[in-house]
């Protein structure tokens, strides 16, 4: 198991006990009546899980990503043809150079997952993670849509 993915763990079970443990004073919170206790009770469940689904929905994000960036590997079309600095990430400026062909590609097949994945890799080795996280929930929509 990646590095990753043990963090992921560790902070899943992490978070299911701050669950159970805030769970239980927030019982304790509700059940005295008071109002302020109340509102404290009902507070201390709501945002826990709130915390649960935002988790849960990057964690998703991550399984599905990963996947595609798998297929497009075992396609062999994973390579974006930029050069890599020592640590494996592509060089920025290169990056920066190259991503007009990755916009055109989207533009070109606006319902491929294929470019819009390669849309968001590139938007990633250029630094836009916002954009890249865009580009990469179109591009999982999309191969979900096609089934």
């Amino acid at each position: 198991m990646s590095g990753a993915k043990v963090g992921a763990v560790v902070m899943a079970v992490l978070l299911g006990l701050y669950v159970v443990l805030v769970g239980w004073r927030a019982v304790q919170f509700v059940a005295t009546g008071e109002p302020v206790a109340v509102a404290m009770g009902v507070a201390l469940i709501v945002l826990p899980l709130l915390a649960a689904w935002a988790i849960w929905r990057e964690f998703q994000f991550g399984v599905r990503s990963q996947r595609l960036v798998q297929r497009l590997e075992s396609e062999g079309t994973l390579d974006l043809g930029l050069p890599v600095r020592p640590s494996g990430r592509p060089e920025r400026a290169a990056a920066d150079a190259a991503f007009p062909a990755f916009r055109e590609a989207v533009e070109a097949e606006p319902e491929s997952w294929r470019a819009w994945l390669r849309l968001g890799l590139a938007y990633d080795a250029a630094g836009d993670r916002r954009r890249a996280r865009r580009a990469v929930r179109t591009a999982i929509e999309l191969e979900r849509a096609r089934g």
